[in-house]
């Protein structure tokens, strides 16, 4: 339905930036998707080029309530616990295809605009424009910004979740493995001991 779009990668380190430029999101164990939206017709994009529209019934009924009718949005499809942590072995169970959730951290399409080229910090304005009156089945990813970096990180992986993805806030939505996307694992985490990066 929309031009082809390239997903944007992190690049993994072992450092979280400390500077003030960056924006800090924890992150969520679970698929990496681009959610496509245009009037009734929703598809859900996995790296692999597949649609998984028909396995999340609750992102394509959530995305249909949206107001703006035509939009793209990259994010994880995630399980959550009561917590409030994604459980990604639900997820991969293909048992709780119902309860799936859109994570959605970046917008690249809002109406006929073409979002790639500002810089996060203003895509992250119009993502949460988008989608404030909060539809349930997708949520915005929570960020913090600058030098909390590295604290954030470790209350990461305190609390035992996957790690940190850290993104420059002035950089526009690149195509391909991104040095502006910093990815951080904990390394206490079961993400570490997969080897599933097919979809991620």
């Amino acid at each position: 339905m929309f031009k082809c779009f390239e997903f944007c990668l992190p690049t993994k380190s072992t450092t979280v930036p400390s500077d003030p430029d960056w924006l800090h999101e924890v992150k969520y164990d679970g698929y990496r998707l681009r959610l496509e939206c245009d009037g009734d017709r929703v598809c859900l994009i996995t790296r692999g080029g597949h649609d998984w529209a028909k396995r999340y019934p609750w992102i394509v009924e959530a995305a249909r309530k949206v107001r703006q009718r035509r939009f793209v949005l990259d994010g994880e499809g995630v399980v959550l616990c009561a917590d409030g942590v994604s459980d990604f072995n639900a997820l991969h169970s293909r048992k709780h295809d119902d309860e799936v959730q859109f994570c959605a951290f970046d917008i690249l399409v809002e109406g006929d605009d073409d979002l790639r080229k500002l810089p996060l910090h203003m895509r992250k304005i119009n993502l949460q424009r988008l989608l404030a009156r909060r539809p349930e089945g997708i949520f915005v990813n929570p960020f913090e910004t600058g030098e909390i970096g590295p604290d954030l990180f470790r209350a990461a992986c305190d609390m035992g979740l996957e790690g940190l993805v850290s993104k420059h806030r002035e950089r526009p939505y690149q195509a391909g493995r991104s040095r502006h996307w910093i990815k951080v694992k904990n390394r206490t985490h079961p993400a570490m001991e997969r080897v599933m990066d097919t979809y991620r």
